[in-house]
């Protein structure tokens, strides 16, 4: 190791300028590589550069296209919803609307049958008063020529002689029609 320390001190020691050339370049090297980088910069320039932004421009029109398509998708699927919450309402409302109407409808069927069975029972009734006062009119006219005939009969008894029988009728049937006055 020390040969090696020697050997460095010596190699600063030839060189009078502090070891600045062992940091720097020969001169046409560096010119050459200024050249060279000068060059690959050019060419990068022409055309890498342009490919690079004709590739981000590219991607940037993508990605905004897909952002466009994203909000189209969205407001399509916001109208959908829109659409679809318009239709659930009006559905409802249509339920509503025909529920109403089976109700209303009932009530007026409901109504119908009521004044119908009202009507017959009003029917029946009147028909049964009628029948009642056919029967009792008949009832009444059998029982006034069967107390006519009794009278008359009676009649013939108490006075023992055999009289007009029409003659009779006639009085008992008026004394009756007095009688109901």
């Amino acid at each position: 190791m020390t040969n090696l320390a020697q050997t460095t001190t010596l190699a600063v020691e030839e060189s009078g300028d502090g070891g600045l050339e062992l940091l720097l370049p020969a001169t046409p090297e560096l010119i050459a590589g200024v050249i060279a980088f000068a060059l690959v910069f050019f060419f990068i320039r022409l055309w890498v550069l342009p490919a690079i932004n004709e590739s981000l421009e590219n991607r940037q029109k993508a990605i905004g296209g897909r952002m466009q398509e994203a909000e189209k998708a969205k407001a399509d699927a916001e109208k959908l919803r829109a659409d679809y919450e318009a239709q659930l309402a009006e559905a409802q409302a249509e339920k509503t609307r025909m529920i109403d109407a089976a109700r209303a409808e009932a009530d007026a069927v409901k109504a119908d049958l009521v004044a119908k069975a009202e009507a017959q029972a009003a029917e029946i009734l009147d028909k049964a008063r009628a029948d009642a006062t056919s029967e009792k009119a008949r009832v009444m006219a059998d029982a006034q020529r069967e107390v006519a005939n009794l009278t008359v009969d009676l009649a013939e008894k108490v006075v023992g002689n055999n009289l007009d029988r029409q003659t009779q009728l006639g009085l008992v049937e008026r004394y009756i029609a007095e009688l109901e006055r």
